[in-house]
């Protein structure tokens, strides 16, 4: 009874033998208008907006040529969930695995994709993301435990849009002294598959199995279709046994498959609803919509309803989802114990910090400084003193223990790996909760795993992995204003192996001298002595103690207030007045016997 969109017929033709797959992308400029209220500039692929997603079968090679005809910035391409086994040069972030590429330069992506599920693709460049370079990315497989349980295989992504291109927001709303406390820029729009009022076209008695993704760069959302459950039966790129549900909690960068089943009539339409959690919005604007309405089509002619009111907001918890292939937890052979905090620095401006240290990038990109370290690769010292490093050993359990000592929620996401979920505390309105490994709280018998993972507010979670994948890996949070604040650290996995039996292709480091970036020596890009680090980046300096987050505040507005206020006796100062003395003292309730003169 299977059948299978386009995509999945061509997966099925092509799953017998691994294939050579090959996108050609021009990353360049393109005019859209997501939301029907704003039209913008948005990087786009191929003269196109949204870019194309991307579709592989498992054991597929895939090649991304990539152009950058933006003309005016850098780009790159990360491949979110995909472990690149052997290829860490084609991981994508900048600083961490590559150069920027710069304006006019071509790279190129080679790669075997050993696993299947649900993945996506998006720049790793700065804030660039959130202007629109973010896709789908699907990888087939032909034996799927679930795979005669549906009938149609297709996707939705959920994000945010903002009217104001992100590096404008990054430089002049976020990063800025104007913005003491770190409150995030507030979307203008939420999209469901990139626009409003989506509508997705359903055929009755049908099983479909829809991969929702989190593409946005800002904002959690719950989702739900009226009138039907979900059976969730992946995560991430993880099979999970199945488990229904009537609504998700799917924070940026996470992925969930459910299989939904249509109805037999149909006469009625059905609304599902993509919804912010207002509860990471700093202020909630008069004219800002939260929700995002599409609708199951089941009839074109029939009514479009609006979602029913929630009074509730309960959801599925990831953490009680069991992998069909069963881990017990991992037994850790070396622990990552990091505290988040937000502070302020000496500039004024709010970073994100792990264990006090906010990640900067480092002159010359972590894994250039492995390949050319020769035997002090495993020296911590030479990646800088500002991006947050951790050196591996091969195959050891690495436990990363996540104290979150903000208000906030964290999704967090580990390059290069999936890692077991052994513990998540819930949120604390009150004191921070501090994990405490003599004093474990619960722990599943088979811990769910996943790439991306959130963390409560004031709250802490452990994650474990097998450090069985050299390369150098990013983990940070997901949210790009976080990211763009420097709450990332960086695992260096194995160097020696990396250096013994991988390699950085010849146009990567075409891409660097093209830039005039700096790709030999350690985080300054000291090639002599690698232990030297004069002139590296690093964090501003600390804040004069005593001063906190609304010091600040206080401080520039009253000097907004002194300068309005010479302004205006500047101004008014040397203003012509057509008043006489008398008027003025009429009208101040004086003595009317003062003679009428002109002020001059």
């Amino acid at each position: 009874m299977l059948l299978k969109n386009i995509f999945g017929l061509a997966s099925l033709v092509a799953a017998a033998t691994a294939a050579t797959v090959q996108y050609d992308f021009s990353i360049d400029y393109v005019t859209a208008n997501p939301d029907g209220a704003m039209e913008k500039k948005m990087v786009g692929v191929n003269g196109a907006w949204p870019p194309p997603p991307i579709y592989v079968n498992k054991g597929d090679r895939l090649i991304v040529n990539l152009t950058n005809n933006l003309g005016d910035q850098p780009t790159s391409l990360h491949f979110h969930g995909i472990y690149q086994n052997g290829t860490t040069a084609m991981d994508g972030p900048v600083g961490v695995t590559q150069c920027a590429i710069p304006p006019g330069s071509n790279f190129i992506y080679n790669f075997t994709v050993n696993q299947v599920g649900t993945y996506w693709y998006h720049s790793h460049y700065s804030a660039q993301y959130p202007n629109g370079l973010r896709a789908p990315l699907i990888v087939y497989d032909d034996d799927e435990p679930f795979k005669d349980l549906y009938d149609i295989d297709t996707h939705l992504v959920v994000s945010e849009y903002y009217h104001d291109d992100a590096f404008y927001l990054l430089k002049y709303e976020f990063l800025n002294i104007k913005n003491p406390t770190g409150a995030e820029p507030i979307p203008d729009a939420n999209l469901l598959n990139e626009t409003t009022d989506y509508k997705w076209n359903v055929k009755p008695n049908t099983t479909y199995k829809l991969r929702i993704i989190n593409i946005g760069g800002f904002v959690s959302q719950y989702i739900w279709f009226e009138g039907h459950n979900m059976t969730v039966v992946e995560v991430d790129g993880i099979y999970v046994e199945p488990y229904v549900t009537d609504r998700i909690y799917i924070t940026v960068a996470q992925r969930y498959t459910v299989l939904i089943t249509t109805k037999n009539e149909t006469s009625t339409n059905y609304a599902f609803v993509g919804a912010f959690n207002i509860d990471m919005l700093d202020t909630l604007p008069d004219d800002l919509v939260t929700n995002s309405t599409g609708w199951m089509v089941y009839d074109d002619d029939a009514e479009f309803p609006e979602p029913l009111l929630l009074d509730e907001w309960e959801f599925l918890d990831d953490f009680d989802l069991v992998p069909v292939e069963k881990i017990a937890p991992y037994d850790p052979d070396y622990t990552i114990t990091v505290t988040v905090d937000m502070i302020n620095l000496g500039n004024g401006v709010n970073y994100a910090f792990f264990n006090n240290i906010t990640y900067v990038q480092p002159t010359v990109p972590s894994l250039y400084t492995v390949m050319s370290s020769g035997n002090d690769s495993a020296d911590v010292t030479i990646y800088g003193s500002n991006t947050n490093t951790f050196v591996l050993q091969h195959n050891e359990v690495v436990e990363i223990v996540v104290n979150n000592a903000d208000t906030g929620t964290h999704p967090f996401h580990l390059h290069g790996h999936f890692f077991q979920i052994v513990e998540r505390s819930p949120a604390s309105d009150d004191d921070l909760l501090i994990y405490d490994a003599s004093n474990p709280g619960t722990i599943n018998e088979y811990p769910v795993r996943r790439d991306t993972a959130y963390l409560r507010p004031q709250g802490y979670m452990v994650l474990r992995f097998i450090a069985n994948n050299p390369g150098v890996w990013f983990f940070h949070c997901h949210i790009e204003w976080h990211l763009e604040q420097g709450l990332a650290l960086t695992l260096v996995e194995a160097p020696a192996l990396i250096q013994a039996n991988q390699v950085v292709p010849d146009d990567h480091y075409a891409a660097c001298k093209a830039g005039g970036y700096d790709y030999e020596g350690n985080a300054a890009g000291n090639t002599a002595n690698l232990f030297d680090l004069t002139g590296e980046p690093v964090q501003p300096k600390d804040l004069p103690t005593g001063f906190t987050a609304k010091g600040i505040v206080a401080l520039v507005f009253s000097c907004v207030s002194a300068f309005l206020g010479m302004f205006f006796i500047g101004y008014y100062g040397s203003t012509e007045l057509k008043y006489t003395e008398k008027e003025l003292a009429t009208a101040l309730g004086e003595s009317d016997e003062i003679e009428s003169t002109e002020f001059n």
